[in-house]
């Protein structure tokens, strides 16, 4: 394999030296990438179309070699291209966040995280495909590990991206299981923060309570070496120990979502962490999951509702009828219920981080979908594994686990502390590297 070949398939930080360094010629690289997409991009459809992408892509490069034409003054992303769902601004391009509302009603000012990653030399392949607005109604693109099923939404073409290898690095957003689930479903690594640590101004929201900015990687070091460019306020050098973490597993109604082939892939996992030397406690937790799970749809309804009002009045006969039906629900919602259910938001992040603390837990492990992707594009699949962590807002994380039977993706969540994002991709490495299966092994 060449080097540009394995650059190119994911390993973020050997690519970055070696565009910054020269030892990667950068329009190589993108001549490169332009093989990949056309090979590879009209099986997935992760993209949305645009006339001249290489053509602009390259002048790009240009660019970014006359300002940089030594290699010790270039920037840590140097010329790394990335997929940005198309709800998140950028400059140059349209938002149309998988929607018929029309493109001039939408427009905005570009998004902080994609300012930043461009500030630090990424170069933008393009806009990733999007469920309507970021909720259920499905786009074209498929599954890369098996075309007829699912890659999962609402971040589907940004998971669908990294997982073919058109982009080592793609934003998503996650207001109920949009990053993890389809991180799952495509088998890479998936990663939401902790509530607000990314910024979401720049994006166009579905739930201003409930929504979290997410990116995907090929590899869990990727996303613990990229994290610091999007972040607000990381802590480098927070983690000190580095040894294998506690895992609680939260026991009851929860978890009785699962399928049981989900489950069965779950227990396997789990034996084998503990086999290692991983100490896994099972807790009692979230017996009320019932009315979490209420609690946050109903909260994404009435948000949906707040801002969609003046879309919705206008163009109400364009939207597709999940969408539809959720904001028609949340406009019957009073202020005062929805004021009440948001403090619900934190009264379950103080319980999950209590039993952490009182349990000496690090880490909650779960599914982190209730089975493989479904087979069939019409369905995105159950965001109910990944609803508690958004609805809490603590930081999490899926990690490929293993296969079907079919060459199907399971992936394993892990879920940090409030504010512990630093420590739980510290882990993501150690726990991607116990997970993995020797080559061409089932689970």
């Amino acid at each position: 394999m060449s080097l540009s070949t394995t650059h190119i398939t994911g390993d973020l930080l050997g690519l970055s030296r070696a565009l910054r360094s020269g030892e990667m010629d950068l329009i190589r690289y993108i001549r490169d990438l332009q093989d990949i997409f056309e090979a590879r991009e009209p099986q997935v459809q992760a993209f949305l179309p645009e006339d001249g992408r290489f053509v602009r892509l390259e002048r790009q490069a240009e660019d970014l070699l006359r300002m940089f034409p030594e290699p010790k003054a270039r920037p840590a992303l140097f010329g790394i291209a990335v997929g940005v769902k198309d709800i998140f601004h950028v400059d140059g391009f349209s938002t149309r966040a998988g929607s018929q509302v029309p493109e001039d009603r939408m427009a905005g000012h570009e998004a902080t995280s994609v300012t930043r990653l461009k500030a630090d030399g990424a170069l933008i392949l393009g806009k990733t495909v999007t469920t309507e607005f970021a909720y259920f109604a499905p786009g074209p693109t498929r599954n890369p590990r098996h075309l007829d099923h699912t890659p999962g939404g609402s971040s589907s073409g940004s998971a669908a991206a990294v997982s073919a290898g058109m982009v080592p690095l793609a934003l998503g957003t996650q207001t109920i299981g949009s990053v993890l689930r389809p991180a799952s479903f495509c088998g890479v690594v998936g990663f939401k923060p902790s509530r607000e640590r990314i910024s979401r101004e720049g994006v166009i929201p579905l739930s201003v309570s409930l929504d979290h900015i997410g990116f995907f990687t090929a590899k869990a070091a990727s996303a613990e070496w990229v994290a610091p460019f999007l972040f607000e306020d990381w802590s480098s050098g927070e983690q000190t120990d580095v040894g294998l973490p506690v895992l609680g597993i939260p026991q009851g109604p929860y978890l009785e979502r699962v399928t049981p082939e989900g489950m069965s892939h779950f227990e396997d996992t789990c034996r084998k962490l503990q086999d290692m030397g991983y100490e896994l406690k099972r807790v009692a937790a979230m017996a009320d999951f019932e009315e979490i799970y209420r609690r946050h749809n109903l909260i994404l309804a009435a948000e949906a509702a707040e801002v969609h009002a003046a879309w919705f009045d206008e163009f109400g006969d364009r939207y597709h009828p999940k969408t539809a039906e959720l904001i028609q629900r949340g406009r019957s919602v009073s202020a005062e219920v929805l004021t009440q259910a948001r403090k619900g938001c934190l009264e379950l992040r103080q319980t999950m981080t209590s039993l952490m603390q009182e349990l000496g837990l690090d880490l909650w492990i779960t599914p982190a979908t209730p089975g493989p992707a479904p087979l069939g594009l019409d369905n995105t699949g159950d965001p109910v594994m990944n609803l508690p962590w958004s609805h809490c807002g603590l930081p999490s994380l899926s990690l490929p686990s293993g296969l079907t039977s079919d060459g199907l993706p399971f992936g394993t969540q892990f879920v940090g502390g409030w504010y512990k994002d630093e420590d739980l991709l510290g882990w993501a490495k150690i726990l991607e590297r116990d997970l993995a299966l020797d080559e061409g092994s089932q689970p």
